[in-house]
């Protein structure tokens, strides 16, 4: 309703002017209970929406757990994922809408009540107030006596100043009147309009939304109709099943047997012993197992006897193949039964993992949260992508939860030196030059696999060598270039220019006939450590030369040099470039880069070499091997890695000394302790035939303190070494 007060029956004050802003004023009061009723309404409104999506996201995650739990099945997990990612966008544009909303009806309309309809309010107070005045001026000017010129001339005066300012303040507030009551059609319609297009935009966007997804849902229609083809004939057939094995005859020990033996998936036989447990010892808990007759004896103890001559035949196997190819392993001394859960596990190792840059999302497809890793990459995963990755082979990618698996702290420090950023720059260097586009996490499963085989196996994406080598580490001498190399590099040209020619001669010799050398031992630059004075002392180290041959380092060597450099980027480019892990140094007795990573002094170096491959037991020219030159080197940590990653302390060196020996000398106790007792806990375990066993609790827990603190307190670890430099 729309009404208008005419300006001249204003200056008139008559009683038509009176009666239509009676009406003006109620049709206000009104609209401003409509207007703040409508206000309330879409409050209500948006807070029961919001209510809306966050129990449709909570049933949104749950689709997504289940989804997970179902990792084992892509077809349940890939169509999961896809119908919560669905429900996702949904929620997305019911919260557009609702911020839509709430700018178009709760702020707009309030906006008009607070400002428009508290000006007319005002305008209102002060009209009532000039007018009262006004009356007040009627009432004297009539009741002055008129035979006092005086007060008549008073009354007269302050009644025409009255009904001026009465006639400006009315003017005004018909003004204001007239205003309000067209401005009001304009925000009202206005507002209603802005609320109508947004649930335009929102059931447009679900619509195409839900296009995009449809031919996916009729293909998993037709999917569904076979599934159910497949279902009925695999129940026919289990009825069968069931119908033929209940009609056998199950009463005698005969048919007991035949049906306990299970060949096909290397069970000799099953069933149900019955226990008689007893304490006579009382140290070990001994029991009697008694079957339900002599035949079924007889059968147990048979089926027994060849488990264990089995279970010999294949572990000399092992022993074999380990003596031929070096495989560290990669488990921890927990057990699966640990009571003392000291490790890092659950959510506080993936909070610390995902704050490394990059590793918020999946390293291959984009996808937000990721819940798995690759241990020996470094990287962090989603669970498909996590999948892929394990059909690679462990020689490719090691993945564990974040959540669900227990974390060794040095394996944990190990996650946070790399990251999906630092990887990525390595495997999708060329990534734009080669035109591949990287797969998104909605992408199909098919292109995820081919992308992930093509970067992580055959490595298409890796930039090709730099032809140039690092400088030469401070304090170490540099030999001069022969006088074949002064001529093709000028005085004025640095070392790294001179090595960057020599790498672009040796180019152009090729391309001229002359086959460039392949051999890894032979293009190398010496390190800046000389092997034989990691075992001198201190007064008695000689300044070690290093000989430059301005060649560009195989990837082997660029690995040993980082390995003892700390550089677990550098580490990891050399491997991506086909690094072989256990590369030997024939220039620095047989050294390998574990060994390095012993003298760099890092405990996270050499992790990272054991999971990507490197043989703990792998000697140099003198018969050491990383255990030993962590003991000579007082590197307790890095000894209580290497003896629960089955490295041999027995073996010793061209002075017949082994590492127990060896940390005698030092008084290092420390090591002395970790030695002794790995090698007590070996004894027992041969002893009691617990082959493969991790041994007892009190030694896991020893060496799981002393990981603990080699990884966040390493400072503790130092005493052997503080106190030997205060005996010098």
């Amino acid at each position: 309703m729309k009404v208008t007060v005419d300006f001249e029956e204003c200056l008139k004050d008559s009683p038509r002017f009176r009666a239509a802003l009676e009406e003006v004023e109620g049709d206000v009061t009104e609209l401003e209970l409509k207007l703040d009723k409508l206000v309330k309404l879409c409050i209500a409104m948006i807070d029961t929406g919001k209510a809306f999506c966050t129990a449709n996201k909570q049933f949104m995650n749950g689709i997504r757990d289940l989804a997970q739990y179902s990792c084992k099945d892509p077809l349940v997990e890939t169509n999961l994922m896809k119908f919560s990612d669905t429900l996702q966008e949904m929620i997305n544009y019911h919260n557009i809408l609702f911020d839509q909303i709430q700018r178009s009806i709760k702020t707009q309309l309030q906006t008009f009540v607070k400002e428009d309809i508290r000006k007319f309010k005002d305008a209102k107070k002060q009209f009532e107030k000039v007018s009262e005045e006004k009356e007040n001026a009627l009432v004297k000017n009539a009741q002055v006596q008129r035979n006092k010129q005086h007060e008549v001339e008073e009354a007269t005066n302050i009644l025409t100043a009255t009904r001026k300012c009465f006639r400006h303040i009315a003017l005004d507030y018909v003004l204001q009147i007239n205003v309000l009551q067209s401005k009001r059609r304009a925000e009202i319609l206005k507002s209603m309009l802005s609320f109508m297009y947004a649930h335009l935009a929102f059931f447009h966007q679900g619509y195409d939304l839900f296009s995009e997804l449809e031919p996916y849902m009729k293909e998993l229609g037709a999917q569904l109709d076979q599934l159910a083809v497949d279902a009925a004939k695999e129940k026919r057939d289990m009825e069968q099943k069931h119908s033929t094995i209940q009609q056998k005859d199950y009463s005698s020990d005969d048919a007991k047997l035949e049906y306990n033996v299970d060949a096909a998936n290397g069970i000799v036989m099953e069933g149900y012993l019955f226990k008689r447990a007893s304490n006579a010892f009382k140290t070990w808990n001994s029991c009697m197992l008694q079957a339900d007759s002599e035949k079924l004896r007889q059968a147990w103890i048979k089926a027994v006897q060849t488990s264990i001559a089995t279970a010999y035949r294949e572990k000399g196997d092992e022993s074999e193949k380990q003596e031929k190819k070096s495989s560290p392993s990669t488990g921890s001394l927990e057990s699966g039964s640990e009571t003392k859960e000291k490790l890092l596990k659950g959510e506080s190792a993936l909070q610390r993992v995902q704050c490394i840059a990059g590793n918020a999302a999946c390293c291959d497809c984009g996808l937000a949260d990721p819940r798995w890793a690759s241990i020996n990459l470094g990287i962090t995963l989603c669970i498909e992508c996590s999948g892929i990755h394990r059909s690679l082979g462990v020689h490719f990618s090691k993945v564990r939860s974040l959540t669900l698996d227990s974390w060794e702290p040095e394996l944990l420090k190990l996650m946070c030196e790399l990251g999906n950023d630092v990887i990525n720059r390595i495997y999708e260097a060329k990534l734009e030059k080669v035109g591949v586009k990287k797969p998104q996490s909605g992408s199909q499963r098919q292109e995820k696999e081919a992308y992930i085989r093509a970067k992580y196996v055959e490595r298409k994406f890796v930039e090709k060598q730099a032809a140039s080598v690092p400088l030469p580490e401070p304090g170490t001498k540099v030999l001069p270039p022969s006088e074949e190399e002064k001529r093709h590099s000028g005085p004025e040209k640095s070392l790294l220019a001179r090595e960057q020619g020599a790498a672009s001669q040796k180019v152009r010799s090729s391309d001229s006939g002359i086959q460039p050398s392949t051999d890894d031992s032979r293009e190398h630059l010496a390190s800046t450590i000389s092997a034989n004075s990691l075992y001198e002392p201190e007064g008695d180290k000689q300044e070690s030369p290093v000989f430059c041959d301005y060649k560009q380092p195989s990837p082997g060597l660029q690995l040993y040099q980082a390995a003892f450099e700390k550089n677990l980027p550098h580490m990891a480019e050399a491997l991506a470039h086909g690094a072989e892990v256990n590369w030997v140094n024939m220039e620095e007795n047989k050294a390998t880069p574990l060994i390095q990573a012993v003298r760099g002094g890092s405990l996270v170096t050499c992790e990272f070499l054991l999971q990507n491959g490197a043989n703990v037991n792998i000697r140099d020219m003198k018969g050491r091997g990383p255990l030993h030159h962590a003991t000579v080197l007082g590197h307790t940590g890095q000894v209580c890695l290497f003896l629960k990653r089955g490295a041999n302390q027995h073996a010793t060196d061209e002075d017949g000394k082994d590492p127990l020996s060896i940390a005698v000398e030092a008084a290092n106790a420390d090591i002395v302790t970790l030695l002794r007792l790995a090698r007590m806990n070996e004894e027992m375990r041969e002893s009691e035939g617990l082959y493969g066993q991790p041994g007892d609790e009190i030694y896991q827990d020893i060496f799981r303190d002393f990981s603990q603190m080699a990884s966040n307190n390493p400072e503790k670890l130092n005493r052997f070494q503080q106190s030997d430099s205060q005996k010098s």
